[in-house]
């Protein structure tokens, strides 16, 4: 019998005592978090002269910040706006976005974030769906949500009001939000394709900036970086704890966060102490060459599985991260070795302050250390749950009952999946809907991509299960290589065939120049190219065979793939794409083998996976085999090689 596996801080309990901690962990001994606002507010008063943020477009004090701030909510009250109400927050990554979200928390209110970038159809539908009534924005935004929205606060880039500010201060006062009540409102992608919002209480924020302060000491002298889009729940994170510090906040710009080279220098001439990074960034960052002297000592990263280790003689550490926004941005961390000090995918870490986490079968029921489990989290930093939304909020933050007797807790259903090492911290299996089954083997893709991260020749990949023509499921590898330079894919194939089983190769590997990456910062997979299209050298309609080697290799591969007959092989489709897999393709190997009597081997099919480039391969090796022959053996060998097939003769 498994007791109930109960983790959370502090960090330095085995899997074996995480397996007898049972119910009522508790919170932190001594925690008692103060709002976001009055925590800010302090620093405020008593360094009004400090740097607040900092942009290219200048510098504003914790003083300035205040009396901004202020002004935005005064103004929002005068609109009605008050505790738990919904504002819109229209700005993209600029101090009058900050100031904005600001003085819609000293309102009472909560701030729905929206990216300038969606399409006026996007924004409609989140106001709509958060039935928002006043937005906050800039003047270049108004013609998108002008029409939907009547009531607006618009601010220039100053994060002055220059439209619908009130003279004189509002009767109702300021700063009075509860923990209970909402402090921001984030739309995700719902599998249904309709969005949905997640609400978020003060005192889940909270949680977040007092474990964030106490983890990583963060002091009013700390520069810490904002990369993250403001609709991603990181920007959260990025902003908040460190404004709560006194610390100032840095913002980049556009054209620095979309190149690696450029994002490194700006963190190093700014002095960021504190950065935060999306894990496919993070991943590139890793890979540059960086000043020893560089003030940043931890650079976080989250938002998609991390699959590289931090080389030695890195002067920052390395922090990854895991958490839905369902959890208030984080809920579990830890500091990823080096990796000459360990092998296979980083961790998760483990739970952060007064963050449960169970790790349940499909009957609920908790799983032995070592197996893999539901990740349930539960907690401070679980949200109120999805807006407008009882019934989805109903499947997906559930109640669960202990053996010990006590009260049933509230918990996320976070459809991911994990496990416990035996050194206490959790290993990232992927989505449970992201599991494949190919050829009776369940497979987690991220096991792969781990694996081929490994080749020296690999900056990235993310492996994907794909359907064939035939409707089989097959693996798809895409890769980007080191230094621009194409990996062969046979080399990829037998690279992972000395790590991982058979069946968990690859069937195709698709070279890319970059990962197509989501406004979010996470692997865009529904921008990944089609397999076919990226590999194939077809042409886009159907070419049947036309040389005595594509007919033989036609013969022998339409049995393989169960089609009528070799009239039916598209001779320019990729063999994989056509249904193949690995045990098919040494079948065929075999068989051109005996036909041809050449040395053909299955690195060649994928190399060259088409029946044009198999058979002018086969052609290929048959010239030079026969001209490594005596007449003699050119005469023995013609006359073993008839006929080619069995319907027709040379």
């Amino acid at each position: 019998q498994v007791s109930n596996l109960i983790l959370e801080q502090p960090l330095k309990r085995s899997a074996n005592e995480f397996r007898a901690a049972q119910e009522n962990p508790g919170l932190t001994a001594g925690t008692n978090p103060g709002l976001v606002v009055s925590r800010l507010l302090v620093h405020a008063q008593s360094t009004p002269t400090s740097i607040a943020l900092a942009s290219r477009a200048g510098v504003l004090t914790f003083g300035e910040l205040d009396a901004r701030s202020h002004a935005v909510a005064t103004a929002l009250r005068a609109k009605g706006i008050g505790r738990d109400a919904v504002v819109g927050l229209c700005l993209g990554r600029t101090p009058a976005m900050i100031v904005g979200a600001l003085g819609i928390l000293r309102a009472g209110g909560a701030y729905l974030p929206l990216d300038p970038a969606y399409p006026a159809a996007r924004i409609a539908q989140l106001l709509a769906d958060a039935e928002v009534s006043v937005v906050v924005a800039d003047a270049t935004q108004l013609a998108q949500i002008a029409w939907s929205v009547g009531q607006r606060i618009v601010l220039d880039e100053a994060a002055q009001i220059v439209e619908g500010g009130v003279t004189g201060l509002a009767s109702a006062p300021l700063d009075d939000a509860q923990p209970s009540d909402l402090a921001y409102v984030i739309y995700t992608s719902g599998s249904t394709g309709q969005p949905k919002g997640v609400e978020v209480t003060h005192a889940n924020l909270a949680n977040l900036i007092e474990w964030h302060q106490r983890a990583f000491a963060v002091t009013a002298n700390d520069r810490a970086s904002q990369v993250a889009k403001v609709s991603f729940d990181a920007a959260v994170w990025e902003i908040w704890p460190y404004l709560a510090a006194g610390a100032s906040v840095h913002l980049a710009d556009d054209e620095i966060t979309a190149h690696p080279e450029a994002l490194r220098d700006w963190l190093v001439a700014e002095k960021i102490t504190l950065g935060f990074a999306p894990t496919p960034v993070a991943e590139l960052l890793l890979r540059l060459a960086w000043p020893a002297g560089t003030a940043l000592r931890a650079l976080l990263t989250g938002a998609d599985t991390l699959h590289t280790f931090p080389p030695a003689g890195l002067p920052f550490q390395l922090i990854n991260n895991y958490g839905p926004t369902e959890c208030a941005v984080v809920a579990t961390s830890g500091v990823m070795p080096v990796s000459a000090q360990t092998s296979g995918l980083p961790t998760i870490g483990r739970p952060i302050d007064n963050v449960q986490l169970l790790l349940l079968n499909d009957s609920r029921q908790p799983v032995a250390v070592g197996e893999p489990g539901e990740i349930f989290l539960g907690g401070a930093g679980v949200a109120r749950g999805y807006r407008n939304r009882p019934d989805l909020t109903a499947e997906r933050f559930v109640t669960i009952s202990f053996n010990t007797g006590g009260p049933p807790k509230r918990f996320f259903k976070t459809g991911d999946l994990g496990k416990i090492l035996p050194n206490g911290e959790i290993a990232f299996l992927g989505r449970l809907d992201d599991q494949v089954k190919i050829r009776g083997y369940r497979i987690e893709p991220n096991e792969i991509s781990a694996a081929l991260n490994q080749h020296p020749s690999v900056a990235q990949s993310i492996v994907i299960a794909a359907n064939s023509t035939t409707g089989e499921a097959r693996l798809v590898a895409y890769v980007v290589a080191k230094n621009a330079t194409p990996v062969p894919r046979g080399e990829l194939r037998d690279f992972l065939g000395a790590r991982l089983p058979e069946y968990m190769v690859p069937a195709t590997f698709v070279l890319l120049d970059a990962l197509p990456l989501t406004p979010n910062g996470k692997v865009d997979r529904a921008a990944l190219p089609a397999p076919d299209a990226a590999n194939s050298t077809a042409a886009s309609t159907f070419t049947a065979a036309q040389t005595e080697a594509e007919l033989v290799v036609a013969e022998i591969l339409a049995p393989l793939l169960k089609l009528a007959g070799p009239e039916q092989v598209d001779v320019g489709a990729n063999f994989f794409e056509l249904g193949g897999h690995s045990l098919l393709g040494t079948q065929l190997i075999a068989r051109v083998r005996e036909t041809f009597d050449i040395n053909l081997s299955l690195r060649a099919l994928f190399e060259a996976p088409t029946v044009l480039e198999l058979a002018a391969e086969i052609e290929r090796l048959l010239v030079a085999k026969l001209a490594s022959l005596s007449d003699e053996e050119v005469q023995q060998q013609l006359a073993k090689s008839e006929p080619l097939t069995a319907t027709s003769t040379p």
